[in-house]
């Protein structure tokens, strides 16, 4: 019974809401442009992520790193290792993630095309640091999602002291070793920690005016810490960018006018411009003129 209940529960979770065929990020350059270890953020659209959403207050829910194609992966031992549980073409673009439901494991990026994803490229990062991070990735491979990691975030973020003993975090109940279970900015956090590339360390000044560094425990890990993160450097592409060969700000060429009608869902959150300027232009009749002037005192 518990296990029909939790695969219920399971399944509400991960179902996700329907996406628009336009989707705010140009997907066909991302992938063009994308390097091994650049880290990519997901805004999911899931009941999970938009509890991740609130508890974090960020727009990313989701992280994954990117370890490119086989080709790209120097050591043969790990291209045997990603072979062996990973069942594609060889020049597919692969990611590692943690995904509730279904745990660390290795996934064509193309699962978020029409997602709005952004990537977070670790600065300076050199070839040799970089295949030490996919291959503490790939040793991450089959772990299972670790679903207590996001109560624990929780609890961090908003500390309920009413709550039982055992109920409480367990997140400063950090020990290095292999972990069984996961989540996906912890298990990116780790990778990168592991050849001591900061994300978002306590820089303290100690004995004798030096500066130390210390880490954060990958536990409290967020994907918005990559965003937010001085190591890390932002690359995006918008679906509609600016076009070229214009004397005009580029910006003004966005198709902001033309056909098209919002729902009502829609029209909550946005405005339709075109529609707000032929009422804002829109010539008033004699008798509401005769209105307005009988209202303010004034006859003709």
């Amino acid at each position: 019974m518990w296990q029909s209940i939790y695969k219920r529960a399971l399944n509400h979770l991960i179902r996700e809401r329907p996406i628009s065929d336009i989707p705010l990020s140009d997907f066909q350059r991302l992938k063009h442009e994308i390097r091994p270890c650049d880290v990519v953020l997901v805004e999911g659209t899931s009941h999970v992520a938009e509890v991740i959403k609130v508890i974090t207050q960020s727009r990313w829910s989701h992280a994954a790193i990117y370890i490119g194609r086989l080709h790209d992966i120097s050591s043969p031992v790990l291209r045997d290792q990603i072979k062996s549980v990973y069942d594609g073409q060889p020049d597919e673009q692969l990611i590692i993630e943690s995904q509730l439901g279904m745990g660390t494991l290795i996934r064509p990026l193309h699962v978020y095309d029409k997602k709005h994803l952004r990537i977070c490229r670790p600065h300076e990062l050199n070839y040799d640091d970089a295949q030490k991070v996919i291959e503490y990735s790939l040793g991450k491979v089959g772990a299972k999602y670790d679903i207590r990691a996001i109560m624990d975030l929780a609890r961090f973020y908003y500390p309920w002291h009413f709550l039982p003993k055992k109920w409480r975090s367990s997140l400063f109940e950090w020990k290095p070793g292999n972990q069984t279970k996961t989540v996906c900015s912890t298990m990116i956090s780790e990778a990168f920690s592991s050849i001591h590339y900061p994300i978002l360390p306590l820089v303290k000044r100690v004995e004798a005016g030096h500066i130390r560094l210390f880490q954060m425990n990958p536990k409290l890990s967020t994907p918005s810490d990559f965003d937010y993160s001085p190591y890390f450097d932002i690359i995006k592409y918008p679906f509609l960018s600016f076009k070229t060969g214009s004397t005009d700000p580029r910006y003004h060429e966005l198709p902001w006018e033309g056909e098209g009608e919002l729902t009502a869902e829609e029209s909550k959150l946005y405005i339709n411009n075109l529609k707000e300027k032929v009422l804002e232009h829109k010539p008033k009749s004699r008798r509401s003129i005769g209105l307005k002037n009988n209202l303010s005192g004034k006859h003709h």
